[in-house]
């Protein structure tokens, strides 16, 4: 394997992986929040070197800050809206067939 191919399948590799982490990241939030504070937990020791400590203190993740923006959805006030052309919504009508 010459050493370009290896080094397109190692891009393309931490292409799928950073797509994959964000893509996770969006749908289930507060489970990557409660990783993260965790991983910030342990590398913010005081045993660990300056930069161990400083990337735990990066990674933290932001505390929610109570407002509706957030979208913490601790109060569940921030629930799903319903869509603007609610309204115009009508049932179905299943007719038989005219013979």
């Amino acid at each position: 394997m010459s050493t370009g191919l290896l080094v397109q399948y190692a891009v393309i590799g931490l292409v799928v992986l950073a797509s994959a982490l964000l893509t996770f990241r969006k749908l289930a939030p507060q489970l990557t929040n409660r990783w993260l504070a965790a991983v910030a937990l342990q590398l913010d020791r005081p045993t660990h070197t300056a930069w161990q400590r400083a990337l735990g203190r990066r990674l933290q993740p932001r505390q929610a800050t109570g407002n509706c923006s957030d979208g913490c959805s601790t109060c569940g006030a921030c629930g799903p809206r319903p869509p603007a052309a609610a309204h115009d919504v009508q049932p179905l009508e299943f007719r038989p067939r005219a013979r």
